[in-house]
């Protein structure tokens, strides 16, 4: 999941748990405000009750204490406005069949959901009465006794916290959309980081990243920037290694091709000479059949390791291919193949584009891989036909391509993590020059695919 969605529902259930909070803390106010309105009703009307019974008490002064309650003419039109919408005002000692004066209730909204009603009622519970006395002067002017009507109470809490809760969700929304569009305009800046890192993982270490306003995002890009700096740096003092290695193990095969030709191959010309000698003057003797037959075992097998110590030599030689060139080189390749030994598998080359420039180290390594690919189908699979193709890219790879391909079966993935000397070296090759070695399944056997840029 990606961090910008990650933190938009990280935010969105922070806001949501804030409008939990926010519609408790409004159901709960809401329940108080009715409380208070109670409180306060009682108080007003008290009041004015208040100076209705001295007024009554002071203009009929012959009459009793006892005649003024319950307070003349107390339930007006006026007495109403003083009472709170949803709280009932009774006064005591009522009158019998008297019913309670309650404040204007009609109008008040949306009937709440029985969900809500039984939550407030089931967690709060109903809300007590209020006695307040008309005169703290006298006990006998009666008491006002105000409680709230537990339906009207009800619906007053549900308006009030729908008038409320719009707003807080509208806020949330708006907090939600807005908080969302900044955190993907903050982590914008993370998708060249994460370009910048693929390239790395193709080998295009030194990438140029823009200048980030936030600190943590320029920290990162520093640390990426300095970190494919040493990449880079690692991946050119190897491939010197690389090529400083090649070239101490070519003027090793150069002495030790020298020293080979030098003494071994002068050693068995000689040896040579004497059994043709024996062979030429055994043949005047009575004997000479017998050493005529030595001699001749001699010769065979002096010629047979002629012919291994000169296919040695070949092969620890510099390649043809930086003196005939590439194209030169591989044709002289697939004839001398061919013509050693009828019974080996059929190469089919292909040379695709302009190979004649193609020179030095390029076509050295181009050479090898060829050349070992080819040894290893002879010695390892069971090919009847190989396909040699070798092809110059150009444009923005200009790279050249060499790929073997044969039908010899065999199992690619043993072959990719086999730690032969051979495939080895041609990957080492390879990696030098900056390109890329890859073994794959066929149709029929393996295919070897080497790509190595030319500007090597």
């Amino acid at each position: 999941m990606r961090l910008v969605l990650q933190l938009i529902i990280r935010l969105l259930a922070i806001v949501m748990l804030c409008l939990g909070a926010a519609t408790i803390w409004t159901t709960v106010d809401a329940h108080r405000s009715i409380d208070r309105a109670t409180a306060a009703s009682a108080e007003r009307v008290s009041r004015a009750l208040e100076g209705l019974y001295w007024r009554e008490l002071l203009l009929h002064s012959n009459r009793t204490r006892e005649h003024l309650l319950p307070v003349p003419e107390w339930r007006t039109i006026e007495t109403t406005n003083l009472i709170s919408p949803g709280v009932c005002i009774r006064f005591e000692p009522a009158i019998p069949f008297e019913k309670p004066l309650c404040g204007q209730s009609k109008g008040l909204g949306k009937s709440p959901p029985a969900w809500f009603t039984a939550t407030v009622q089931m967690v709060l519970g109903n809300h007590e009465a209020v006695t307040h006395p008309i005169s703290i002067r006298t006990a006998t002017a009666g008491t006002v006794a105000a409680f709230a009507d537990p339906e009207a109470a009800i619906w007053l809490a549900w308006e009030h916290i729908s008038d409320i809760i719009d707003v807080v969700l509208l806020m949330a929304v708006a907090i939600g959309l807005f908080a969302s569009l900044a955190i993907a305009h903050t982590l914008a800046p993370a998708r060249s980081i994460v370009v910048a890192l693929q390239r790395m993982a193709h080998g295009h270490y030194r990438a140029a990243l823009p200048r980030f306003r936030s600190l943590e995002l320029s920290m990162i890009g520093r640390a990426v920037t300095d970190l494919g700096e040493r990449l880079a740096q690692s991946t050119e003092q190897q491939a010197v290694l690389t090529r400083r290695l090649l070239d101490i193990r070519d003027d090793e095969r150069r002495a030790l091709a020298r020293e080979l030709h030098d003494d071994f191959g002068q050693n068995l010309t000689a040896i040579l000479a004497f059994a043709n000698t024996i062979e030429s003057a055994s043949t005047q003797g009575q004997d000479g059949n017998g050493i005529a037959a030595d001699a001749r075992m001699i010769t065979r097998a002096t010629l047979h390791i002629m012919a291994c110590v000169r296919d040695t030599l070949t092969r620890l030689r510099h390649p043809p291919a930086e003196e005939l060139g590439l194209e030169a080189s591989l044709v002289d390749l697939v004839d001398s193949w061919q013509s050693q030994d009828t019974t080996r598998p059929t190469v089919q080359l292909d040379m695709r584009g302009d190979l004649a420039d193609v020179r030095g180290p390029v076509a050295a390594a181009a050479y090898r891989v060829a050349q070992e690919c080819l040894t290893n189908s002879l010695r390892h699979g069971a090919a009847r036909e190989i396909s040699l193709r070798i092809e110059r890219r150009t444009g923005s790879e200009n790279a050249l391509l060499i790929c073997v391909e044969d039908d010899g079966g065999g199992d690619a993935a043993k072959v990719t993590q086999s730690a032969g000397f051979g495939l080895t070296g041609i990957r080492e090759r390879v990696a030098a020059l900056g390109g890329s070695l890859s073994i794959a399944r066929a149709k029929r056997g393996l295919s070897v695919a080497a790509t190595i840029p030319i500007a090597a």
